[in-house]
C-alpha cells in the first residue's frame, strides 16, 4: 500500500490536548491525518482519534457543543476504528468524580475515580501495563513500559471489554481497554516508544483491511 493509497486518520480536538505528540507519532508512522470539523467526519472517517489531557468537564463540553459526542457513540455502535488517549479514554467512561453529575459517552460502563491519596498525583511517568487476561487485538500479550500523567482512572475492568492492568502505588487500575474496533489508553501510546508504536501498529494494521478503500477528505489529510 503506497502513502497516497493509506487511509487517513481524523483527529479530534478537545481543547485540552497535547497533539504535537499525536501528530508526531502518526507521521513517524507515515500515517496521514486531518482534524475532525463536524460530526460528519466523525463518521467517515477511517480512523479515528480522540486524544485529550485536562479537566474532564470542560473536554465533555466542547464534544457537545461542536455536536461530535453522540456520533461519537454511533461511530462504536457501527464498528469503526477508533482510538481513545487518556482524557479521552475517561471521556468513553459513564462520568468521572472529577466532575460529578457530568456524564460521559457511556461507551463502556464504569465511573473513573481517583487514585487515592496514598501516592503523590498526578500519576505522572513510566509505569508498567500488565497484558489482558484474554487475547486482545491491540494490545501487547507481553508486559509493557508505558508513559502516564493522569489523577483519575477507571478502578475496575468494564464487562465485556478486555483490559490490561497497571498500578499507581498498590491502587490497580485500568491501563487500556479493547473491543471491537476500540482502542482506549489510559497511558500515551505516543509517548511510550516500542510498546505504544506497537499498540499504534496493531490498531492501524487490524483495521486497516476495512478501511482501505476509504478515501480522504479533499484537501484535508495531511502527509
Amino acid at each position: 500500500m503506497t502513502q497516497s493509497e493509506t487511509p487517513w486518520v481524523g483527529l479530534i480536538r478537545t481543547g485540552a490536548a497535547n497533539l504535537a505528540s499525536v501528530i508526531a507519532a502518526l507521521e513517524r508512522l507515515k500515517l496521514r491525518w486531518t482534524f475532525i470539523q463536524d460530526s460528519q467526519q466523525v463518521l467517515e472517517a477511517p480512523f479515528l482519534i480522540l486524544p485529550g489531557v485536562g479537566a474532564f468537564a470542560p473536554a465533555r463540553q466542547r464534544l457537545q457543543e461542536e455536536g461530535l459526542d453522540m456520533a461519537l457513540v454511533e461511530r462504536f455502535l457501527a464498528d469503526k476504528p477508533m482510538l481513545a488517549i487518556c482524557l479521552g479514554m475517561q471521556l468513553l467512561s459513564e462520568g468521572s468524580e472529577e466532575a460529578p453529575g457530568v456524564p460521559g459517552l457511556g461507551i463502556f460502563p464504569g465511573t473513573c475515580r481517583s487514585l487515592g491519596s496514598a501516592e503523590p498525583l498526578p500519576n505522572m511517568g513510566w509505569k508498567k501495563v500488565h497484558p489482558a487476561a484474554e487475547e486482545g487485538k491491540f494490545l501487547p500479550r507481553k508486559p509493557g513500559w508505558a508513559y502516564f500523567a493522569h489523577s483519575f482512572a477507571l478502578l475496575q475492568a468494564p464487562e465485556d471489554w478486555n483490559a490490561a492492568l497497571s498500578e499507581h502505588g498498590e491502587t490497580p487500575f485500568v491501563a487500556a481497554v479493547q473491543r471491537r474496533q476500540v482502542l482506549a489508553c489510559q497511558f500515551h501510546p505516543e509517548l511510550s516508544g516500542g510498546y505504544g508504536e506497537a499498540c499504534l501498529k496493531a490498531w492501524f494494521r487490524i483495521g486497516a483491511g476495512s478501511a482501505a478503500e476509504s478515501k480522504p477528505l479533499e484537501g484535508e489529510a495531511e502527509a
